[in-house]
C-alpha cells in the first residue's frame, strides 16, 4: 500500500495510516456469496463513456493481486487541500472500522484518496448514473409505495426528487444555503453538510405497482405503458423463502457513494420529500462492492473469502455488447417504448450461512466455488502460483491424473458462467450486508445481489433457476427477498422530473 505523496503534511499521513494495514486486511474478506454470480460475463476492455473512479492495484506477488499499476487522474476528480483530504480519509477510515470489512474498498482508493472523495458523476445523460458507474464503496437502496391517488401529486414528487438528487450528486445542499429564518425547518437535513461529493449517484426505478393496483386496476392512467417484463413479474425459484414486505414496491431509489453517510443523507432527504405522497416499503444498506464494473477496479473477495465477480460486464465493454445485454433497445416492447435507453433492475437478498461454511474443509470450499481460494484461479489450473491466473479461461473438461474433472459439474462457476449458459450476461452490482445476529447468535449477513439487464426473462431468470436447482453453493444460502423494477433512461437536458419519458 502506498503512503502519502512526498509533499503532503503529517495530517495527511495520519489519514493514510488510518486506512493502511487494517483496511488492507479487511479487503481480503469483503465481497459477496458468488464467485461469478448469476450472469457474469467475460471482460472486454475498451474505452469508457464517462469518468471513472481510479482503481488501485494490489502489489505483484501478493495473494489476489493483479499486478496492475496506478492509473493517471480521471475526469471528474479535482484537487483537494491537505485538510480536506485529511477530513475525508479520516472519516472514511472511521466508517470502514464501524462497517468491518467495508474497509476493503476504502483501501482500494487509498493511493489517491482525493479521487474517491471529490469525484462527481453527471446526473443527466442518455442513461442513469449508478449502473455502469464504477461501483462505489457503499450503497443504500429504498423502495416506496405510492400513497396518493392524484397523478399530479405523483408528478410533483418525481419533480422534487429530480431537483434534490441533482443538487446532492453535485455535492450541494438541497435548496442551497439554509434559510436565515430559523423558525422554519431546513430544506436539507444537514448530516452531509461540508462533505465532499464522494462519487454519489442516485438511480431511480418504477415497479409494477405504479401502473396497476393489486386487483389490476389502472392507478394513474399508465397501465397501457407497463412493460411486459413488469406485467409478468419475477417467477418463483427453487428454495425461495421470500418476505413480501421486503420485496418489490412502486418506486425505487438506489444511492451509491464512497461514504456511507452521504448515502444515508441522500435516502433520508428523498424519503422526507416523499412524505404524504409515498411511504417507505423497505430499505437495504450495503457495504463493500461485490463485483467490479470497471476494468480499473480489482476483483473483490466475497464473505466466503473467495475472489468474486472475476467475470462481469464492464463499463468499458464495446457498445454493441452493452446494447445486447444491458440497455433496452427501441422495439423491445411496443407498449413500453419509453424504456429505450433504460434497463431492468433485479435484486435478491441472499443470506449466507457463514457458520456452516466456516466449518468446511478448504478443499470442499474450493470445489463448491470452482476456484482456488488464494489466487482466485479456476480449479482447471492444478497448481496456481500467481494472481494473474484468476483471469485464465476456465477449462471445464480438464481432468486430473485419475481422470476426474478438476472443476466439478455442480461448482458455482460451472453452473452460472456465460460459457455454460449460452453466453447470457448481465451487469452485476451487488453489495454485502450485515444486520447483526439473530436470536441464535448467528450472523445475519450476506449478499444484496443486484443485476441490471436488458431482459431478465432471457439473461437472468434461466441462470438463477439453474443456480437454485443444481449449484452446490445453494446449500449455504437462503433467498429471503426479491425485487424487480424498470429503470427509465437517463434524465435528459430539459427534463424536469424523474421518469419523464413515462409521462410524455
Amino acid at each position: 500500500m502506498s503512503g502519502k505523496p512526498a509533499d503532503e503534511s503529517d495530517e495527511a499521513q495520519v489519514a493514510t495510516d488510518a486506512t493502511g494495514p487494517e483496511a488492507s486486511q479487511a479487503h481480503q474478506g469483503a465481497g459477496a456469496p458468488t464467485s461469478e454470480g448469476p450472469g457474469g460475463g467475460s471482460e472486454a476492455p475498451g474505452t469508457s463513456g464517462g469518468p471513472d473512479t481510479p482503481g488501485a492495484s494490489e502489489e505483484p506477488g501478493e495473494p489476489g493481486g493483479s499486478g496492475k499499476s496506478d492509473k493517471p487522474d480521471k475526469p471528474g476528480a479535482r484537487g483537494t487541500s491537505r485538510r480536506a483530504m485529511f477530513t475525508g480519509a479520516g472519516l472514511g477510515a472511521a466508517l470502514a472500522g464501524l462497517a468491518g470489512v467495508a474497509g476493503g474498498r476504502a483501501w482500494e482508493a487509498s493511493r489517491r484518496p482525493e479521487d474517491a472523495i471529490l469525484t462527481t458523476y453527471p446526473f443527466r445523460g442518455d442513461h442513469q448514473a449508478g449502473i455502469t458507474t464504477p461501483a462505489q464503496d457503499n450503497m443504500f437502496t429504498a423502495a416506496f409505495d405510492v400513497s396518493t391517488t392524484d397523478v399530479g401529486e405523483l408528478k410533483t414528487l418525481l419533480s422534487d426528487w429530480a431537483v434534490a438528487a441533482e443538487q446532492m450528486t453535485a455535492g450541494e445542499l438541497i435548496g442551497g444555503q439554509p434559510s436565515s429564518n430559523k423558525q422554519l425547518p431546513p430544506k436539507d437535513t444537514g448530516e452531509a453538510w461540508g462533505y465532499k461529493p464522494n462519487g454519489l449517484t442516485i438511480t431511480f426505478g418504477v415497479g409494477r405497482g405504479l401502473f396497476v393496483d393489486a386487483e389490476g386496476n389502472d392507478r394513474f392512467g399508465l397501465a397501457a405503458k407497463m412493460p411486459a417484463i413488469l406485467k409478468e413479474g419475477m417467477p418463483s425459484f427453487s428454495g425461495d423463502q421470500l418476505h413480501a414486505a421486503q420485496s418489490d414496491g412502486d418506486l425505487l431509489i438506489q444511492a451509491c457513494s464512497n461514504d456511507a453517510q452521504v448515502c444515508v443523507h441522500a435516502i433520508r432527504n428523498l424519503t422526507r420529500i416523499a412524505f404524504g405522497t409515498a411511504t417507505l416499503r423497505w430499505s437495504q444498506v450495503g457495504y463493500g462492492r461485490t463485483s467490479s464494473t470497471s476494468v480499473d477496479q480489482e476483483t473483490p473477495r466475497n464473505l466466503f473469502g473467495f475472489k468474486d465477480g472475476t467475470n462481469n460486464i464492464k463499463a468499458e465493454d464495446p457498445a454493441d455488447q452493452l446494447n445486447e445485454h444491458l440497455w433496452v433497445q427501441p422495439g423491445d416492447d411496443a407498449a413500453a417504448s419509453w424504456m429505450a435507453g433504460g434497463t431492468y433492475y433485479v435484486a435478491r437478498r441472499i443470506r449466507m450461512l457463514a457458520e456452516v461454511w466456516d466449518r468446511l474443509r478448504l478443499i470442499e470450499q474450493e470445489q463448491t466455488m470452482g476456484r482456488d481460494k488464494r489466487y482466485g484461479a479456476p480449479l482447471s489450473i492444478a497448481n496456481p502460483t500467481k494472481a494473474s491466473e484468476e483471469f485464465t479461461a476456465v477449462d471445464y473438461k480438464a481432468k486430473d491424473d485419475k481422470g476426474e474433472t478438476l472443476v466439478p459439474a455442480d461448482a458455482h462457476i460451472a453452473v452460472v458462467s456465460p460459457e455454460q449458459n449460452q453466453g447470457r450476461r448481465m451487469l452485476r452490482r451487488g453489495y454485502n450486508y450485515t444486520d447483526g445476529s439473530d436470536s441464535l447468535g448467528l450472523l445475519q449477513t450476506g449478499l444484496f445481489f443486484i443485476a441490471f439487464v436488458r431482459d431478465p426473462r432471457t439473461n437472468f431468470y434461466p441462470i438463477l433457476d439453474r443456480m437454485t436447482r443444481s449449484d452446490a453453493l445453494q446449500e449455504y444460502l437462503k433467498h429471503e427477498a426479491a425485487a424487480l423494477f424498470a429503470i427509465p433512461p437517463g434524465i435528459k437536458k430539459g427534463d424536469t422530473m424523474v421518469a419523464a419519458s413515462l409521462f410524455s
